[in-house]
């Protein structure tokens, strides 16, 4: 892993999912498969393969303290195209810093992550107005999981993760997405832990040769995404839980 440490020209950026976004790190240590993330790659120069670097940009909290002052409130996703929980960020603590600014200054946030290590800002999002959290299971199935997501929390640490967060009163949601291999055991899973799921298939070119590799073809196919899906949002409807289908 190679780790620069940088000094970013802004930091609050507007967003097309939620009012604006912020990205304390490039690249992510998670080194997901089927990242879209990666396409970053084009605008930052990095020669190094996707989840083998990341750059710091270590005067995060000071450029967000700055801009947030000029700025109409709305809500804030952290993060758009990194893990802002990734292994790094026990180093750094950029994420938390930020939270702690936004949290101050009555922001609200929408927190996507893969990673337990949110659970050590539980002290600040036990009082924070306006926070979720969506938590990231694509499947059920651990060793599908080491295929496609080799440096990324087992699915264990996930579930337990979502527990904690929703029995401390924090809203939870699940995103299933990438659809992987086993997603179909996750409602059980994931049944009186989540407020609402959110399904896609995301965008799957980067993970071709995986799917190959593994003999998983089938499930790159429109129909396994359909049956998958539907069966998902059926699952999860007769549990009282709000599923949507993002395909």
């Amino acid at each position: 892993m190679i780790i620069r440490e940088k000094f970013a020209r802004s930091i609050l950026s507007e967003s097309k999912v939620h009012d604006y976004t912020v990205n304390p790190y490039v690249g992510c240590g998670h080194g997901c498969t089927y990242c879209y993330a990666r396409f970053i790659k084009r605008f930052t120069g990095h020669k190094e393969a996707w989840g083998d670097f990341v750059d710091v940009k270590v005067n995060a909290p000071t450029l967000l303290e700055r801009e947030i002052k000029g700025k109409r409130a709305g809500r804030v996703w952290i993060s758009g195209i990194c893990d802002p929980y990734q292994p790094i960020e026990g180093r750094y603590g950029l994420t938390r810093r930020c939270l702690e600014i936004l949290s101050r200054r009555g922001w609200p946030v929408t927190i996507q992550t893969k990673s337990p290590l949110i659970l050590r800002d539980l002290d600040i999002l036990r009082g924070f107005r306006g926070a979720e959290v969506i938590l990231t299971v694509t499947t059920a199935n651990d060793g599908v999981r080491r295929i496609f997501e080799p440096r990324a929390p087992s699915i264990g640490d996930r579930i337990r993760a979502l527990e904690r967060l929703s029995s401390e009163g924090i809203g939870v949601h699940a995103m299933i997405a990438p659809i992987l291999p086993g997603a179909e055991a996750l409602p059980e899973l994931l049944c009186g832990k989540v407020r609402s799921v959110l399904v896609d298939k995301m965008n799957y070119h980067y993970a071709d040769w995986v799917y190959r590799r593994h003999g998983l073809e089938y499930a790159m196919r429109g129909e396994f995404f359909s049956k998958t899906g539907s069966a998902l949002a059926k699952a999860f409807e007769s549990m009282g839980i709000p599923c949507e289908v993002l395909f």
